[in-house]
Parts: structure tokens; sequence; C-alpha cells
């Protein structure tokens, strides 16, 4: 099959797989108790495993291999792409594929000494994750409850910054920040296949998520691993299956949400409202009432985590005042009295955690070789930086960009004085300046973070459109 053979029918199978998910995405949310019986066929579909391939193929860990040191540029320039698929469908239809155990790698966990492990499959399974969560995904959706907003679709992190924000500027001023120890790795089997099989009534297919959770791990010095709990991460359906079990959660704390006369209610009697916000297994519980109160919620949550088989980690699980500002994926919240005036404001701002990793960055670049051009250095500084700004400009952060700005230039100029420690400034300026200060060469212009605008991130709350709107 050439190119644009391919091509023609990628776009093909993608307009069917999306056909069929809305499909399986409607038909979950209009029966709440409906169990989907036969999706194997769906797994083992070419379209589907063609659209999986596509995704796979596009996704920069490709480059990465697992266990069988197979990545897809192997796979296109040697046995190519329809040969594999047909292989990897024929294995599924006669129930004799098998997944691989993954290969470990640690990393180091941003901002600190620790690493964390990143499990990375062989492409065959990826490929196949990437099948089951075309299928999967759209039914579980329909069961996910808007507080959720890690690894799905039309969410991101902005969104759960700005609720919690939302909430800690009407009255909900007691933050629960909960940390739950080793998330992917303590995620109880038995009760996650439990919750799979509440809405998944084909066997076959539970099965095969429970091939993947028991996969094993190859560890870096080469030792076979069992896994008797967790789910790897860096796993395709990971994600998707964390979301499973830690909804439980949000089941527990959004079954109790009320309307606004009956929280007034509460209220009148001494009790407590709350709002559960959760980001994968970072979750905030803002709580309008007392710290007691809190505190015992906090507890409530430890009890139903451990339905699941996790705990809370005692030393990173904090409860704090919103006066005194939490720390939530990467930003500061905190309550502020504005400038010139008597009123009180809940701002969000990057924390110190990020402004020290984006510097730690930014020395680690300009301490590399100075045999290197200048355009070399500038070009890594700067996709580095406008990944980092384009996340935090939605928030009071100019006065932190103009720090890293001040720093940058610093950093930058460090390294242009040891590249060529018998010049003169004059010199330096006039040769690697445009305007006699900022870093450039030729067309390659240092970016400058204080130029990037910042904004106030819009609250979508129950507006955020599904991906599978009904009747469309």
């Amino acid at each position: 099959m050439n190119t644009d053979e391919l091509a023609l029918e990628l776009y093909r199978a993608e307009r069917r797989v999306r056909e069929i998910q809305t499909k399986l995405h409607q038909w979950a949310s209009e029966d709440q108790d409906r169990r989907f019986n036969d999706l194997y066929n769906l797994v083992a579909d070419p379209g589907f495993l063609l659209v999986a391939w596509d995704r796979v193929r596009g996704n920069k860990g490709a480059r990465t291999a697992g266990v069988d040191g197979q990545t897809a540029y192997h796979v296109e320039a040697g046995l190519g792409v329809e040969v594999f698929l047909d292989r990897l469908r024929a294995e599924l239809k006669d129930r004799s594929f098998r997944p691989i155990p993954v290969r470990e790698r640690m990393i180091p966990k941003p901002g600190t000494t620790k690493r964390r492990r990143l499990g990375i499959p062989a492409l065959r399974d990826r490929v196949v994750q990437g099948a089951l969560k075309l299928v999967l995904e759209p039914i579980f959706e329909a069961d996910f409850l808007p507080c959720s907003y890690g690894f799905r679709p039309n969410r991101r992190a902005h969104d759960a910054v700005a609720e919690v924000r939302h909430f800690a500027s009407r009255s909900y001023e007691w933050i629960v920040e909960g940390d739950i120890k080793a998330c992917f790795d303590e995620i109880s089997h038995p009760a996650l296949l439990g919750r799979i099989r509440v809405r998944i009534g084909d066997k076959r297919v539970v099965t095969l998520v429970k091939a993947f959770l028991k996969a094993g791990i190859l560890t870096e010095d080469g030792t076979l691993a069992e896994t008797t709990a967790g789910t790897p991460q860096g796993g395709i359906l990971s994600p998707v299956i964390a979301n499973v079990a830690l909804s439980v959660l949000d089941e527990h704390f959004v079954a109790s949400r009320l309307d606004s006369r009956e929280r007034a209610k509460r209220r009148n009697h001494g009790l407590s409202n709350y709002r559960l916000v959760r980001y994968a297994d970072d979750w905030c519980l803002a709580v309008s009432g007392t710290r007691e109160q809190a505190e015992a919620l906090c507890a409530e949550a430890a009890d139903v985590l451990s339905e699941m088989g996790l705990r809370l980690s005692p030393e990173k699980t904090l409860i704090t005042h919103i006066d005194e500002g939490l720390d939530f994926l990467g930003w500061r919240i905190q309550r502020h009295r504005k400038q010139g005036t008597a009123k009180h404001y809940v701002y969000n701002y990057p924390a110190k955690k990020a402004l020290r990793a984006v510097m730690a960055k930014i020395k680690a670049l300009c301490w590399q070789d100075t045999n290197l051009p200048l355009a070399v250095l500038l070009h890594r500084l700067n996709s580095m930086l406008r990944g980092w700004t384009a996340y935090f400009r939605y928030g009071c952060s100019s006065a932190t960009f103009n720090y890293v700005r001040a720093y940058l230039w610093q950093r930058v100029f460090g390294w242009l004085r040891r590249k060529h420690p018998k010049t003169t400034w004059k010199q330096l300026r006039r040769r690697y300046t445009r305007d006699g200060w900022w870093p450039a060469e030729g067309k390659v212009v240092l970016f400058n973070p204080a130029g990037v605008g910042t904004r106030r991130y819009s609250y979508r709350g129950g507006k955020i459109p599904s991906p599978w709107p009904i009747g469309a």
C-alpha cells in the first residue's frame, strides 16, 4: 500500500471510528446501567487498529523501543504497516495475542531528587492499547463527572485551576490538597476490574485489559518483576483506567452535591459544603466551613480511596486556608489584597517550584558546550520557553515573566563570556545583539518571556463540549 492509499484508508477509518464512538457514547449516556457485550470485534477491527497505529506513530514515543526493540520506523522500513497490522489483527482474532513486559525507565520527578517509574510498552502492545482506548473511552466518558479534568478529551489543567479559583472566591476558603502515594503503582487490580465490569460485559475485553495489567516489568537491572497492583505509567491505556479507578472519589463527593437552597440550609445548621476538583491523581477539595470539617472530609477521602488500594501521603496531604495559598498543577492560588484598595481577590500565578524548575532548565542549557554556535543555544531555549510561557500565560504571570527574562539574559551573556573570554563587552554586544542589548545571531532571536501577554483563563464549568456530541 503506497502513501496516498494509506492516507485515504486512514481518512475513511477515522470517520468510521468517530461514528462508532459517537454511538457508543450516546448509548452509554442514555442508559447509565447498560453493559456493553460485543466490543472485542471493534478492538480487532482494521479501522480501529489503523487509527491506533496512526496515533502511536505520531507520538514522540514512537522513536522509543520497548522490550522487543521495535520502533515505528523499523515497521515502516522493514515489515510494512499493512503486514504489521494484519498480523496483529490475526493474533487478536484467534485470541493468541499476549502482551509482553514493559521496559522500565526511571526518570527524575520535576523539582525533586526522587525518581519515578516510566513503563515503555512494546510497539505492538501500544497499538492494541490504542485500539482499546478508542473503544472504552467514549463509554466511560459518559460516566465521568465534570469535576475530573486529567487526561480527558477537551479538558485541560487550566480548567481545574480555574475551578479551584472560582470556588475559593465564593466562600470555599479551606482547601484539602490531596496527594495519593504512588497512585499508578498501587491501584488494586480486583477493585479496578470490578469497576470496569460494571460497564463492560464482554469478557474478552476485560481479559485483555487484565493481561496488560499483569504483563510485568523488565527492570533496568534486567530482572523481570510481576505486577500484582497498579498500572505502568507510560502506557496509552493507563490514563483511562486510572480515571476509572479514581472516579470512585468523584462519585463519593459529587453524590452529595446540593442546590443553592440546600447548601444554605446546611450553612445555617453549621454543616459544611464542599466541591471536589481532580486532575488525574492530583485533587483538591474546596470546603466552605471550618478547618475541623475539612479534616473530617480528608479522612473520609482516605477511606474512599482505600477501596481501590490507594493511600494518602500524610506528609504531602495538606489542609490550608486560601489566605495562606496552595500549589496546584504548577500554579500558586492565593488570596491577596488588591494594590491600592481594601478589597481582597483570589489570584493564580506560577508557583515558586515551577519558577525554580524553569530556571534550572535555563541554567542547564547555558552550561553546555560553548563550542556550539549561539543560534543552536537560542533554538533550544526558545523551544522550552515558548511551551512554559504558553502554559503560564493564563494568570497573573507578568512579574514572573519579567524575572525569567532578567535571569535568561544573565545566563546567555554568561555563556557568551565563557565562549569569548578575551572579547570586550562592546564587541559582544555588536556581534551578538540586534539592538545592542537582546541576544540574537543572524535571524535567530532569543525568545523574550516578558513579551508574552497574560490574561485570565475563562472558567468553563459545565460548558465543556463532548468530543462525541449526542445528536450530531
